[in-house]
């Protein structure tokens, strides 16, 4: 909390070469390009950071195997070179996965038809993953028995990517490498309203938490609003050639279903592709994919009817998946990005490729549609047009992505070794502590590792199930800006993902997890996160227990 109240009070300080408006993937990489590249940047979100859409996607980074049936062979070419650019960048978090995909009986096309395109999305892919492989019915039962092959007329597998952890946590590093360089990032401050006085934008803020209001000056403003681009747009008077429309995307997360660690693909009831994806010792179940107006969207029961029917429609389970397998839910929408007010586009075709319109003589930009995939170009298109804008970038060839250097990496390991880390791996993990906390802290995991060989106890974990240690949560106290519990829960960790709500409150640890966290204010945040869960959930015997406590 310290971190915050000190960077609002330096964004009324001076008067900054870029604000960035809006904290998800597109104005986290805005912050991130810029920052490394010299420019002066405050960054700020009416919400925490990837709090919308950036946190509710399917995890995957993927090259757009599906735009090859709309012929965009330009932008799947562009989106395979992306994702390939990641998993070099980031070869501790994005890694290859396989697609087992299923295809039934009457599909539109025959799977042979559709392997041929798995081989030119390998092409496009510069055969940097695994190739495809053709597979029959009775290969496809033996590779995974939850499939029900009964109605298939075969498949194939192929390769794409998906993060290890999730999307918010992804977002939130390229928060913290534009911090590491300078910039002045806040979650929780709204703009109100921005107007230019004397050739510099005045932006009115208010601090969502205590209702302080300031004013951030820039010379130029980045609307990285995601959903909300257009509303904000509106309010400045700025006009733009692209707008957006809105697909609601739903997940759900239930106890693992599948025995291969492999993403399992379909074509839902709709004609849709729909996931069956791996999420540790969960599985995330999805998509929908429905055109909305509102871009704040909520999870209805049609949509849970609609992934639970396909699933089990689609797997031989021992029993169906009903309602009260969901241990948790996903939900948010797609911005689509659309030329000149199309808003009876063919939405069902528009892919998620970005735009950037420009207004030169304001300075002021304003970025529409993405996806994870693709957001390192974003964020060199951002860079070279505030450069073009007249706003010098001392460093303008630096990189400001990627993993930390191989030798940073070996320093990591070798100090985790004479503190014995990995032996101190839960039993029920899979995965070693070493390999964990350097893929979600990179350079700073070693600020980890000196707290633990400080303290041995800091290496426990914390919460049950959660494989979140003691020493996590005073990092994320300190560095991590967490203001709200659900900051913490959803977003820098995935405990919210793989925990019902109505568990997480009364979950060992939580309490201590919330002094660390908070401090002083520690009941007070739990209480807001337990009110929150009870007016989700009404009546939970273990919600009202908790809340009692």
């Amino acid at each position: 909390m310290i971190l915050r109240e000190t960077n609002i009070d330096k964004l009324s300080a001076e008067v900054f070469d870029v604000l960035v408006l809006g904290a998800g993937i597109n104005g986290a990489v805005s912050a991130a390009s810029l920052s490394r590249k010299g420019a002066s940047v405050a960054m700020i979100d009416k919400g925490d950071f990837a709090g919308h859409t950036s946190s509710n996607s399917s995890n995957l980074a993927w090259g757009g195997i599906k735009y090859l049936e709309n012929h965009e062979y330009l932008l799947v070419n562009k989106l395979c070179k992306s994702r390939n650019h990641l998993m070099r960048s980031y070869p501790s978090t994005v890694q290859e996965i396989r697609f087992l995909t299923t295809l039934q009986k009457g599909f539109r096309f025959p799977a042979w038809f559709v392997f041929i395109g798995t081989f030119l999305y390998w092409l496009m892919g510069r055969f940097f993953t695994q190739a495809p492989q053709f597979l029959s019915s009775a290969k496809i039962k033996a590779l995974e028995p939850a499939i029900d092959v009964s109605n298939a007329q075969g498949g194939f597998e192929y390769s794409d990517a998906f993060l290890h952890d999730n999307d918010a946590r992804f977002v939130f590093n390229f928060v913290r490498s534009a911090m590491d360089n300078g910039a002045i990032v806040t979650n929780y401050v709204g703009a109100e309203k921005s107007e230019k006085v004397d050739g510099i934008w005045h932006t009115q803020a208010i601090d969502q938490e205590t209702g302080l209001a300031f004013t951030i000056r820039s010379k130029s403003i980045i609307n990285a609003c995601g959903p909300m681009v257009d509303q904000y747009n509106d309010q400045v008077e700025q006009k733009t050639e692209h707008q957006h429309l809105f697909s609601k995307g739903v997940h759900l997360i239930v106890d693992k279903l599948t025995k291969v660690d492999k993403v399992l693909a379909f074509f839902a009831s709709d004609g849709r592709l729909f996931f069956v994806i791996p999420m540790g010792q969960k599985t995330c179940l999805g998509t929908t994919d429905n055109q909305i107006e509102d871009p704040h969207p909520e999870v209805s029961e049609a949509d849970r009817d609609f992934i639970l029917d396909n699933v089990n429609a689609l797997l031989d389970l021992e029993k169906p998946l009903t309602r009260d397998d969901i241990i948790s839910e996903r939900c948010g929408v797609r911005p689509l990005a659309v030329k000149g007010g199309q808003g009876e586009a063919d939405w069902v075709q528009l892919s998620r490729k970005h735009a950037i319109d420009v207004n030169k003589e304001d300075k002021y930009l304003s970025v529409f549609g993405g996806k994870l995939t693709d957001c390192i170009n974003v964020g060199e298109e951002i860079a070279d047009i505030i450069e073009d804008l007249g706003i010098s970038l001392s460093h303008r060839d630096a990189i400001w992505y990627g993993e930390s250097a191989a030798n940073i990496k070996q320093e990591f390991e070798y100090r985790a070794a004479l503190i014995g880390l990995d032996d101190m791996t839960p039993s029920y993990s899979s995965e070693k502590l070493t390999t964990r906390l350097w893929r979600r802290y990179d350079i700073h995991a070693l600020q980890i590792l000196d707290e633990i060989q400080r303290d041995p106890t800091q290496a426990e974990q914390l919460m049950k199930n959660a494989e979140y240690l003691r020493a996590e949560v005073h990092y994320a106290a300190r560095r991590e800006m967490i203001t709200k519990l659900e900051d913490f829960v959803r977003r820098r960790s995935k405990i919210e993902m793989v925990l019902r709500k109505t568990d997480i409150v009364n979950t060992p640890g939580m309490i201590e997890a919330c002094e660390i966290l908070f401090g002083e204010k520690a009941a007070e945040k739990r209480k807001e996160y337990i009110d929150k869960v009870l007016q989700q959930y009404p009546g939970t015997p273990v919600a009202v227990a908790a809340n009692n406590k």
